[in-house]
């Protein structure tokens, strides 16, 4: 089955087609750094069998962690403390890799500043964000660049850029929230700007042979909002400086979906897929290995993401192997469950 079989990204071998996708954990400490449970946490699905684990959204800066609890790499502490997550969950045979954020005007850290593309905060709940200078703009492009350099020295091999969700990068890509008259507001292409430089920052001290994910938002759910036609758009500008995109939907503003079903978000990743043509991580309420092997034998996507299968239970891999009645490898310590006592 395609699902368990190897999958190459650039000079990376994954050992299957499962990814475990990003999910704040929101239990690092106030400071940053990872803790005992995230050791724990994501090991134990390396052991359970997981292709590639990109952990939770990691902030580029104080002011742009979601929540006081969330991972930093802001500083060269925070990365020696995750080298060693990354090297025992590859020591199990996972990839690793790291989705660098900055929550914008959702950030719900305890920061003096929220800020924004455009002063339009998130709800009625939310904070008025300040509109960002250009002065603002390119400390974020450089603290992404610095965040990536310390993501290759602790290890990952894979870094992720998140412009999903409603977080910073997204918001300026979306015309819901951005309505800027400078060079990064307006067209397709200013909208994009940030995102480019930040991409191209990156690529300045990132391994040439590591690759690049981003993950994109899109839908919006909103008629003047993101659609895949201009996602479409935006990733043929930052093509050259991507090696797979990560389709979700939403996050943007607080409009839910119209609908929730397994693979509701897969036409989206096939059409970027089709248009694109970069490699996609389709993701959305998948549980099922038979309708995650459809996916992948389908054409519809390159890798399927597996998020809240995988929090209820960590070897979801390992189970649905043995659902399909695959050999697959078992670590070899739990091989003795199999054994029936006579």
């Amino acid at each position: 089955m395609k699902l368990f079989t190897p999958y190459t990204l650039k000079n990376l071998q994954l050992r299957n087609h499962i990814v475990m996708p990003p999910m704040c954990m929101y239990s690092a400490g106030t400071d940053g750094m990872p803790t005992d449970f995230h050791f724990t946490h994501y090991t134990s699905r390396a052991v359970g069998g997981v292709g590639l684990i990109i952990m939770e959204a990691t902030a580029v800066i104080p002011c742009g962690r979601i929540s006081d609890h969330c991972l930093g790499l802001w500083n060269d502490r925070q990365a020696e403390a995750l080298a060693p997550i990354v090297a025992a969950c590859r020591k199990q045979g996972a990839a690793m890799a790291i989705q660098l954020n900055h929550a914008g005007r959702k950030c719900e850290a305890d920061e003096p500043v929220v800020y924004a593309p455009s002063a339009i905060p998130f709800d009625e709940k939310s904070p008025m964000p300040r509109e960002m200078t250009r002065a603002d703009i390119q400390d974020t492009v450089q603290a992404f660049r610095a965040a990536a350099a310390r993501a290759a020295a602790a290890g990952f091999d894979i870094v992720e850029i998140h412009a999903a969700h409603g977080y910073l990068l997204s918001e300026f890509l979306s015309p819901l929230t951005n309505i800027r008259t400078d060079e990064y507001g307006g067209s397709t292409e200013n909208r994009t700007r940030l995102l480019k430089e930040v991409l191209e920052a990156v690529h300045e001290v990132w391994p040439a042979e590591r690759p690049v994910l981003l993950r994109v938002s899109a839908e919006d759910y909103e008629p003047d909002g993101m659609h895949p036609e201009e996602m479409a758009r935006i990733l043929k500008i930052v093509k050259p400086y991507v090696d797979m995109v990560d389709i979700s939907t939403g996050g943007v503003v607080p409009t839910p979906p119209p609908a929730l079903y397994p693979g509701y978000q897969l036409k989206a990743a096939e059409y970027i897929r089709q248009q694109v043509g970069l490699p996609t991580i389709a993701v959305g309420l998948l549980t099922d290995p038979h309708h995650v092997e459809e996916i992948l034998c389908g054409g519809r996507a390159d890798l399927t993401a597996l998020g809240r299968a995988l929090l209820r239970d960590p070897y979801w891999v390992l189970h649905a192997a043995r659902e399909l009645d695959l050999d697959y490898p078992w670590p070899e310590q739990y091989l003795r469950g199999f054994k029936v006592r006579k």
